[in-house]
Order: C-alpha cells, then structure tokens, then sequence
C-alpha cells in the first residue's frame, strides 16, 4: 500500500444557525459560480485544527462559533501551486453553531485582496436547500445529502 504525503490541511465549517446553513458563494472571473464552507488552509501558528477553523471563520464572516464537533473528513489529490509539494490535501470538516456574526469585521486574504467575489449566504439546512446550490467538494454535498438527520444530532444534549 502506498502511502500518500499530506501537503495541506484545511478546516471547514457545517455552519448551522436555527435550520439554516452557511455557506459563502465564490464567483471567480471566468467560472460558473460555486458554494463552500467557511474555512481554510491550517497555518503553522495554528496550534491546532481546531483553532484554524476558529481564525477562519472569525476572518471570512467576523463570526464566532460554538458546539464544534467533528463530522466529515475529505481527502483529495493536491499538487501545490508553482510545482510546489504534490500529495493529499485533507479537509476537516466541523458541524458548529453560529454564536456571532459581524460582517464588518471580516478580514484577512480574502477580504484584503479578494480572488473574485465572496459573499456569505444562509441556504435552508435540508436536501433541497443543499441541492438548489453547487456545493463543493462534491463528496461533502453527497455526505449532508444522506446525513442531515445525523448531523443535527451531532448536537443533541444528551449526546455527552
């Protein structure tokens, strides 16, 4: 069995907040647009994945966040930019509640110096609702597709 390096680590948000999801619509010039979680990539200062997940989502919505529980692990081919390190990208993805949003505290990259438009949207947290957008990665739509039920109950309170 070959073992494939881990050359990035991203930590993303199943944002919930009452029945709705959010999520952020990305339109970048010259493709069709698409929705993702909050998050991103984990930084060396990040001591954990956790506290990466934490410092994207208060830079991408000036939020904060509450019940982070563990949900869904991607993992997908990745060759870095400019021929950089090639191998896994692992995505850790956490369902949570929104506690406090603050649109203008938004900062960071995607704020300071934006790759096309980022703009925060809430989508009804059922089947329809996740299929009237293009999620992406596709094996996380699939994944909230057949566990809505489940993920809700990731935040059951006698879930211990």
């Amino acid at each position: 069995m070959t073992v494939r390096p881990v050359v990035k680590r991203t930590a993303r948000a199943v944002l919930l907040d009452g029945d709705a999801l959010i999520l952020i619509k990305r339109t970048k010039p010259g493709m069709d647009p698409y929705w993702v979680t909050p998050g991103g990539g984990v930084e060396p200062e990040d001591a954990t994945v956790v506290e990466a997940l934490h410092r994207e989502v208060d830079e991408e919505l000036g939020a904060k966040i509450t019940d982070v529980v563990p949900c869904f692990v991607d993992t997908v081919e990745h060759i870095g930019a400019d021929g950089g390190a090639t191998g896994v990208k692992v995505q850790h993805f956490f369902v949570c509640r929104l506690d406090s949003m603050d649109l203008s505290l938004r900062h960071g990259p995607e704020i300071e110096e934006p790759c096309g438009e980022y703009e925060i949207v809430r989508i009804p947290f059922t089947r329809v609702g996740i299929a009237s957008v293009h999620l992406v990665p596709l094996s996380l739509r699939h994944y909230l597709d057949g566990n809505i039920e489940g993920v809700r109950a990731m935040h059951a309170p006698d879930l211990g």
